[in-house]
């Protein structure tokens, strides 16, 4: 047997990532850790040090504090009455450079409205005097070169984030009543001496709402027109989330409709348009393919591969530290680690930025934030499309494996059905999958490996991917499965998850215990009436999954889940109940008991294959003698 382990084996043995036993090694709390080159040697008697983590319920929200900015997307109001991370040094990265036209894509809720107010803020021209939002900011200590830029220029700003429509005619409306509310507000043009009759026509009718689709494909023009002419200096154009009508009218079979209307849009206002200064957009996919931008030669963009800009939308590691230790709870870093990190924007690491603020927000227990931010229809479409090979592939990532797959950044949604390994183009940029390293292709994109980012996606891959594979979970049986948890019918759960595995396909017979994990913590992620959290303290240890009922005259459940290779059927009934006597001595109900919780199921699950056993008890918050081991029903 070695005398030592590594960061690896001592970061499974104690349950921490190996970011924090690496750091434990540095801060010298490993005895006996030596580094040798470039690995930690650990000897393989060393204890896990001291965990001094704030418990459950120990959490406290401090007064003094500023409140988190959850769901603010206004720079003003977040960066001067709620706590703000600084991302104004982006627009010294932009001064610098002065890119035309960018392009910035990025997976919902990192922070790309916030960020694209912040520049109409900075930039944009007000009688209100703005520079007071940018005095203590990172941006206004690099100089007067930069501070020149601040008020400078007329903006026009058009987000198409709620473009979410059945038909194109709505949609049509919808775009037309956002560009009526741009007009008003430039009301300034309406009485323009420096506007002649024409000008002052288009501005009417996109004023009124009266704009038919020739004159509102030309909005950004006329717009961009009479404001250069106004205050004698070309606008900056800024349009957030562009691509929503385009996923929109794809699911909805309007795509061609919207598609021509925003090639239309959008070269008259940024191709060739010498009455616009800067443009920037914000989407998910560059979908550049669509030649919606077709000609547009100054566009600059930037996906989730790109190094440029690439700590400016999520937080990095170091923000989420400071974030962290300003709310009182620095020693939750590790979890949040596990939780929301993992994410890579071109060289930088980067957490979910909605789902760290909700974190802190819910007393810093841990859930899939991110699962309930958005419509998930193009995933259903996408996985439709799945063959066996790419099933196996997507259902291979549960069990933490990673795979080398060909990305391209500009993957569009018809390449769905006609190519559906663009599939893994598209769970990239959508947020669903990191990569870990990344080889330029001979066409200009690239061969990556993927892996899962963290435990948040794991949950939500569950609930939002494999959940739709109905060919292998149907609807019928994953509700059936859950009734059995809640309703405590032992028998009909093994029979159900048995039946189920039968069914599947041979990957089974190779998967380990993180699978069957992340497979039970799915179907447990649909249970309504319940807080699911998964890898938890509570009394003595860790328990895989709890199902808190949020009302407390409902039971409590507690899953413990073991897996092994080649199990038979009397070594399966040994594991379960070995998994269930662990809930029984970690005494894992504690916190739920404590919390009020009357009655309590108890299940400890084996699998192998496709072969499963279950062991399973009650308790109530008035028993003070808990079952022994003789008292356990097999099932």
């Amino acid at each position: 047997m070695s005398d030592t382990m590594t960061v690896k084996e001592a970061a499974r043995l104690w349950n921490l990532t190996e970011r924090r036993v690496v750091g434990l090694c540095r801060e010298g709390k490993i005895t006996g850790a030596k580094k040798q080159g470039r690995s930690w040697q650990i000897p393989a008697t060393a204890k896990k040090p001291l965990d001094q983590r704030i418990k459950s319920g120990a959490y406290k929200k401090q007064a003094e504090r500023l409140p988190l900015p959850i769901g603010i997307s206004d720079y003003r109001l977040a960066s001067s009455q709620y706590y703000y991370i600084d991302k104004t040094m982006m627009i010294k990265d932009f001064i610098d450079e002065r890119p035309q036209v960018s392009l910035f894509t990025r997976p919902r809720r990192f922070g790309k409205t916030l960020n694209m107010d912040m520049l109409r803020t900075f930039f944009e021209r007000s009688e209100e005097d703005t520079s007071i939002y940018f005095k203590d900011k990172k941006i206004w200590s690099c100089g007067e070169r930069y501070r020149e830029y601040q008020g400078k220029y007329p903006v026009i700003f058009i987000t198409f984030k709620d473009i979410k429509f059945d038909s194109w005619e709505m949609s049509f409306e919808a775009i037309r009543n956002i560009f009526a509310k741009e007009a008003i507000r430039h009301s300034e043009l309406r009485n323009s001496d420096k506007c002649d009759e024409i000008d002052k026509k288009a501005y009417e009718r996109l004023l009124s709402g009266q704009a038919n689709e020739i004159e509102l494909s030309n909005a950004l023009l006329d717009l961009s027109r009479m404001l250069h002419k106004h205050y004698d200096i070309a606008p900056i154009i800024i349009i957030d989330e562009y691509d929503i009508p385009i996923q929109q009218g794809y699911m909805k079979h309007y795509y061609d409709k919207i598609i021509l209307f925003m090639r239309n849009l959008f070269s008259g206002g940024l191709k060739d348009n010498r009455h616009v200064s800067y443009g920037f957009l914000t989407g998910i996919l560059r979908v550049a393919k669509e030649s919606i931008f077709s000609g547009l030669n100054n566009l600059t963009i930037h996906s989730v591969l790109d190094n440029k800009y690439s700590s400016y939308f999520g937080f990095t590691c170091d923000e989420v530290k400071e974030m962290a230790e300003y709310y009182g709870v620095a020693n939750k870093y590790d979890e949040l680690c596990a939780w929301y990190d993992g994410y890579r924007f071109g060289k930088t690491e980067i957490f979910n930025p909605w789902s760290v603020i909700n974190y802190f927000h819910n007393e810093c227990e841990p859930r899939a934030f991110w699962q309930s931010t958005g419509s998930n229809d193009i995933i259903s479409e996408i996985i439709a499309q799945a063959d066996n090979e790419i099933y196996d592939r997507l259902t291979s990532l549960v069990n933490g494996k990673s795979f080398t797959t060909y990305i391209d950044t500009g993957v569009i949604y018809p390449q769905i059905k006609s190519n559906p390994s663009t599939i893994y183009s598209f769970l990239l940029v959508a947020g669903y999958l990191k990569v870990l390293k990344t080889t330029p292709s001979f066409n200009g994109d690239y061969m990556c490996e993927v892996a899962l980012p963290n435990k948040e996606i794991a949950f939500v891959y569950h609930k939002e991917i494999l959940q739709q594979l109905n060919q292998i979970i149907s609807p019928s049986i994953a509700v059936a499965i859950q009734e059995a948890i809640f309703s405590g019918n032992h028998a009909k759960l093994k029979d159900l998850i048995q039946g189920l595995l039968m069914q599947s396909v041979s990957y089974y017979d190779s998967v380990g215990e993180n699978f069957y994990h992340g497979f039970m913590l799915g179907l447990c992620a649909l249970l309504s009436g319940f807080f699911v959290s998964s890898n938890r303290e509570s009394g003595n240890g860790r328990y895989d999954i709890q199902l808190k009922p949020k009302n407390k005259k409902l039971p409590g459940i507690l899953i413990e889940l073991k897996a092994e290779k080649h199990g038979t059927e009397e070594s399966l009934k040994k594991l379960s109940q070995k998994a269930l006597q662990q809930i029984i001595d970690g005494c894992y109900d504690v916190e739920m008991f404590a919390e009020g919780v009357e009655m309590i199921y108890r299940y400890g699950v084996a699998f192998s294959g496709k072969k499963v056993e279950v062991m399973a008890d009650s308790v109530s918050s008035k028993e003070t003698i808990r079952l022994s081991k003789s008292d356990y029903r097999s099932f």
